[in-house]
């Protein structure tokens, strides 16, 4: 029988990644980009981390992120040798000349709806809001960001006690510049319905980090996982050791009738973001951009049984049947529809 989990390491101590991209425009500052994204991603972990029990020579710990511990670097082009919190490496999968990608590595896989809705959208925003020159974000640059990151940990309440403020209460807000309880987004901003709905839920998980962080307990998946293992813990009367790694492990089992977390969900115990019906008809039913003119391409090119070519930039036709090719870049432009047209006309 074969097992997925959908976390981000092993009991070997490997880790692998859990990306995000996003488009940025290519005509503003990258450095000022990093000034403001490295503390924003250093704080992130603390009400988007996966959590993990972590056992250590002095015994079992649970930490807030999984991926924390396995950055080594603020900026870098690398991503398995020596992983950084912002990577350089400039693929866009677009216009190259308007947009650059912005790719993310240091987030950890999320189990919970709420956590991957919020951590995709908080950085949405604050992207949006780097790109508007109006708005002014001062240097919020970490005296040793990679030291902050590493120690989003904490022991179990049996060893230090329960997690409290000292997890970063100051740290959230302020490398986000977000607006205080019940402010509306910044016009340069705002985006009808979901960054809105992402601002309520970030500013509703701040002010828990501040003030009480275990009544995040249907949202934040490092808070859910604590809850569990300490309760069973507690119950059994065991150590840390004993019944964390198994629940850790359990808890991203992917399988919906045996993983903690989607028992959990089935319980009601958990916020969600989606229902069942809306995730089926996705699976069907993909949303119709970026791509809309390569898979016409491809349909409009197999019915009439013509070699071609498809990646990120370019649709081609590879057959010699006219004097042009068609060729041209597949996203947010008018001519990829257009090309997808000319096979057709046989052009």
């Amino acid at each position: 029988m074969i097992y997925l989990f959908k976390n981000n390491t092993d009991s070997a101590g490997n880790s692998y990644g859990c990306h995000e991209n996003y488009l940025t425009s290519r005509r503003d500052d990258f450095s000022h980009f990093v000034q403001v994204l490295v503390p924003f991603f250093v704080s992130r972990q603390i009400y988007c981390g996966a959590g993990k029990v972590l056992q250590t020579a002095r015994g079992a710990m649970f930490c807030l992120s999984q991926r924390a511990e396995h950055i080594w670097e603020g900026v870098s082009s690398a991503t398995t040798r020596s992983r950084p919190i912002i990577n350089t490496r400039d693929e866009p999968h677009a216009d190259a000349e308007r947009f650059r990608r912005l790719h993310v590595i240091v987030g950890d896989s999320n189990m919970s709806e709420y956590a991957t809705f919020l951590k995709v959208g908080a950085t949405s925003i604050l992207l949006r809001m780097l790109e508007d020159p109006s708005i002014v974000i001062r240097d919020l640059t970490l005296e040793d960001p990679i030291r902050r990151f590493a120690r989003s940990a904490m022991t179990s309440r049996a060893e230090r006690g329960a997690p409290c403020k000292r997890t970063g209460a100051q740290c959230p807000r302020h490398p986000a510049r977000i607006p205080g309880p019940g402010a509306s987004l910044p016009r340069a901003a705002r985006s009808p319905g979901l960054e809105e709905r992402a601002l309520s839920m970030w500013q509703h998980c701040i002010e828990r980090i501040e003030n009480e962080p275990l009544d995040l307990d249907r949202e934040c998946d490092w808070v859910i996982k604590y809850r569990l293992v300490e309760a069973y813990r507690e119950r059994h009367q065991l150590p840390w050791d004993i019944p964390g790694a198994l629940l850790d492990l359990q808890y991203h089992d992917v399988n919906r009738s045996r993983g903690v977390f989607y028992l959990l969900q089935a319980k009601g115990r958990v916020d969600r973001i989606v229902t069942d019906e809306a995730v089926t008809k996705a699976m069907d039913s993909p949303p119709q951009r970026p791509g809309p003119a390569s898979g016409e391409f491809i349909k409009r090119a197999k019915e009439q049984r013509r070699d071609f070519t498809v990646d990120w930039v370019h649709l081609k036709l590879n057959d010699r049947l006219s004097e042009r090719s068609v060729e041209g870049p597949v996203p947010l432009t008018r001519r990829a529809r257009r090309a997808a047209h000319r096979v057709d006309l046989g052009c």
